[in-house]
């Protein structure tokens, strides 16, 4: 194994320091799944945790990359990234027109579960992002506000593929968590059983394919446009992908949780 691909597998695995990130509590609490596995609804019950209240941003995502080279564009090992990392980059250690408020994207799984590591956090669940993303200003579930639905899908059909925008552009939501729905799309950690086939990703990837927030087999709630959208952006990802409207932001469990 070469010292590239040993140090990228070492980061999966460790977590040797913390970055001052703005982490919010997330309180335990039960609902009802849009998705359907199995043909039925699922009633989910979600543990307390905290999450980060924004999505990790460019500036953070390059002090990552000064600290660790092996995960910097032109580095890291073609397993862990594919060729549109950081793309929008004007190179390997210069973010260019990319703003430093602006929410990193083109990463792969890979690289954003090493990020979260760095911060001793981990990538979401897709139930504990499905969970908090179902709140609005004022409810922890407004998913049956058809308003906010439309709005939420309005935000997906208007972005016509381009790059997000700048981090806080809307209100924080119940939580005090930021742009979880309309500027761009978010890995979590696990794909909970989702995907169709997950042998037509990765031969022998089994459980590793702990992929984004999408793939769902069915959903119970046909209201849910916007997040059947972001299924279907989602599913078709690899692990070692990167796609431009693709971020990411990290949780933390509670000790004793």
């Amino acid at each position: 194994m070469s010292n590239r691909l040993a140090g990228c597998l070492l980061l999966l695995a460790i977590s040797p320091a913390a970055t001052a990130a703005d982490y919010v509590a997330i309180p335990a609490g039960r609902f009802v799944s849009a998705l359907a596995i199995d043909g039925s609804a699922s009633r989910i019950a979600i543990k307390p945790f905290t999450m980060r209240a924004e999505p990790v941003t460019n500036a953070e995502y390059l002090t990552f990359v000064s600290k660790y080279p092996q995960w910097q564009r032109g580095r890291v090992s073609p397993l862990f990234a594919g060729p549109q990392y950081l793309a929008a980059w004007q190179g390997p250690l210069i973010l260019g027109a990319a703003a430093q408020q602006q929410p990193v994207t083109n990463v792969s799984w890979f690289a954003a579960r090493a990020f979260c590591a760095n911060e001793h956090a981990r990538l979401p669940s897709w139930y504990e992002w499905e969970y908090v993303s179902a709140a609005d200003g004022t409810h922890r579930d407004a998913r049956q506000d058809q308003a906010r639905n439309q709005t939420l899908l309005s935000a997906i059909l208007a972005s016509n593929g381009e790059r997000p925008g700048v981090i806080g552009q809307h209100h924080a939501n119940f939580y005090g968590l930021r742009d979880l729905n309309q500027l761009l799309w978010e890995w979590t950690g696990d794909y909970a059983a989702m995907f169709p086939n997950a042998d037509s990703r990765v031969a022998g990837g089994g459980a590793l394919l702990a992929l984004c927030g999408g793939s769902a087999l069915a959903f119970e709630d046909k209201n849910q446009y916007a997040l059947m959208m972001r299924v279907a952006a989602l599913t078709a990802l690899k692990p070692a992908d990167d796609a431009p409207r693709v971020g990411f932001r990290c949780v933390r469990d509670l000790p004793g949780k």
